[in-house]
C-alpha cells in the first residue's frame, strides 16, 4: 500500500479570521486522503475546533519591534525546517503573509504552497515576488488576484482556490443555541461580521445604520467579531442609535447570530475572499457588500443574475465624527431601507443568496487540493 503524502499546514494563530478558518477546514477536509499537520506559532485565543487534529505549537508568539520581528522570521524558520525534516513532509501549504514568509525560508526539503488570503497582501510587492520566486504553487483566493499576480509578476504558478464552505454544517451549528441578544423585538436586525479592523469600514455602517433609524426605529444591527470596539461604541452613542447596536465580540459559534439577520452588510474597502459573506446568504440571509477590489463582485455577480446588492467600494478615510455623514452612507443607507422595507425584495435576494452560496462547496476546494497534490513529486 502507497505511503499517505504529509501536509504541513502553516498558521500564525487559531484565532477567529477567515484564513485561521480556512486553516483549520482544510485539515480536516484533506485528513481522510493525507497525514496532515497543523503548525501554528502561538497557541493564544485559539477559536476553532481542533479536538482530533495534529496540532504542533512553537511558541514563538508575536513581537512587536521590528528587531523582534526579524528574530522571530530566523526562529520560525529553523523550527519549521527541523518539523519538516523530522515529519518528512511532502507538502508545506501556508495561509497569510507572516506564515508564507516562514514557509519560504524554512527550505524546499518539501513542496512550497503559498496562500495570498487576501488583496492587502499584493500591497507589499517584494513579498509577492519572493512567493513568486521561491513558492511552487501560489494559491490565490480569488480570480481577481491571481489574474494580477500572473500579469504583474509574470507568475505562472498562480492558482485560484475559492475558500471552502460546508453549507450543512453553517446551517446545524445556526441551529445549535439561540443568541444571545440584547433586544426582544428580533425584527429588522442587520449583521456584519468582522474583527476590529479599519479595512472593515464600520464606521460606514454605524452611519448608515444612524440615518436608517430615522425611519424604521425598530432597526437593530449586530456587530460579530473580536475587539473591544471601544470607539464604534462611542460613535454609536453619539449617533444616538447606541440602544440598537449590540458588540457581540468574538463567538466560537457565531451562526446563530447570522442567522438571527434578515439582512447582513460588508462595507470593507479590501477583502480576499469573504468567509462572513457566504456563510450569511447560506443562511438564506440577504446581503448588501462593497465592490472593493476583490471577493465581493465575483460572489454576487453572474453572467445573467445578481445574487446580491454590490455598491460602490467606500473611502478608506476614517472618520468617526457623529455629524460627518457622506453621500456613499447615505446611498448605503438607501439601500438597506428598501431591503428591509420591501419583502418581495429581500425574498428575492434571499433565495438568490442560498442558491450561490452552494456554489462554493468544500468538495470542489478538497477536488482541486487533491488534484495538484497528487501531481507535486
Amino acid at each position: 500500500m502507497e505511503e499517505k503524502k504529509k501536509i504541513l499546514l502553516i498558521v500564525p494563530m487559531l484565532h477567529q479570521g477567515g484564513f485561521e478558518r480556512v486553516c483549520v477546514a482544510t485539515a480536516r477536509l484533506l485528513e481522510p486522503y493525507y497525514d496532515v499537520f497543523i503548525l501554528i506559532f502561538d497557541s493564544k485565543d485559539i477559536a476553532y475546533d481542533i479536538k482530533g487534529l495534529n496540532v504542533i505549537d512553537l511558541h514563538l508568539g508575536v513581537r512587536e519591534s521590528k528587531i523582534g520581528k526579524a528574530v522571530n522570521i530566523v526562529k520560525r524558520s529553523r523550527a519549521v525546517r527541523k518539523w519538516k525534516h523530522r515529519l518528512k513532509i511532502d507538502i508545506a501549504y501556508s495561509f497569510g503573509p507572516s506564515a508564507n514568509i516562514v514557509n519560504v525560508f524554512s527550505g524546499r526539503q518539501a513542496k512550497i504552497w503559498v496562500g495570498i488570503r487576501s488583496y492587502m497582501d499584493m500591497e507589499n510587492e517584494g513579498r509577492i515576488r519572493l512567493f513568486c520566486r521561491r513558492a511552487d504553487k501560489v494559491l490565490c483566493c480569488s480570480a481577481r488576484i491571481e489574474e494580477e499576480v500572473r500579469e504583474k509578476y509574470g507568475c505562472s504558478k498562480a492558482v485560484t482556490l475559492y475558500n471552502p464552505l460546508d453549507v450543512a454544517d453553517v446551517r446545524e451549528k445556526a441551529k445549535e443555541e439561540e443568541p444571545l441578544l440584547p433586544w426582544d423585538d428580533r425584527e429588522n436586525i442587520i449583521a456584519s461580521m468582522g474583527r476590529e479592523d479599519d479595512v472593515k469600514g464600520f464606521w460606514h455602517l454605524l452611519k448608515a445604520f444612524a440615518l436608517v433609524r430615522r425611519e424604521i426605529p425598530d432597526a437593530k444591527l449586530l456587530l460579530i467579531g473580536e475587539g473591544g470596539f471601544e470607539e464604534y461604541r462611542v460613535l454609536a452613542e453619539e449617533l444616538q442609535v447606541g440602544d440598537g447596536v449590540s458588540f457581540t465580540g468574538m463567538k466560537r459559534n457565531p451562526f446563530p447570530y447570522l442567522a438571527a439577520a434578515k439582512l447582513y452588510v460588508l462595507t470593507s474597502y479590501h477583502e480576499g475572499f469573504p468567509n462572513a459573506l457566504i456563510e450569511a446568504m447560506a443562511l438564506g440571509v440577504p446581503v448588501i457588500a462593497t465592490d472593493c477590489l476583490t471577493g465581493p463582485r465575483e460572489i454576487l455577480r453572474g453572467e445573467e443574475e445578481a445574487y446580491g446588492i454590490l455598491i460602490a467600494n467606500m473611502s478608506p478615510e476614517k472618520n468617526l465624527q457623529a455629524a460627518v455623514i457622506t453621500e456613499e452612507e447615505r446611498l448605503l443607507a438607501e439601500e438597506i431601507k428598501h431591503m428591509l422595507g420591501e419583502e418581495p425584495y429581500r425574498e428575492a435576494y434571499r433565495r438568490a443568496a442560498v442558491k450561490r452560496a452552494g456554489d462554493f462547496s468544500d468538495v470542489s476546494y478538497t477536488e482541486r487540493l487533491r488534484e495538484w497534490a497528487e501531481a507535486e513529486r
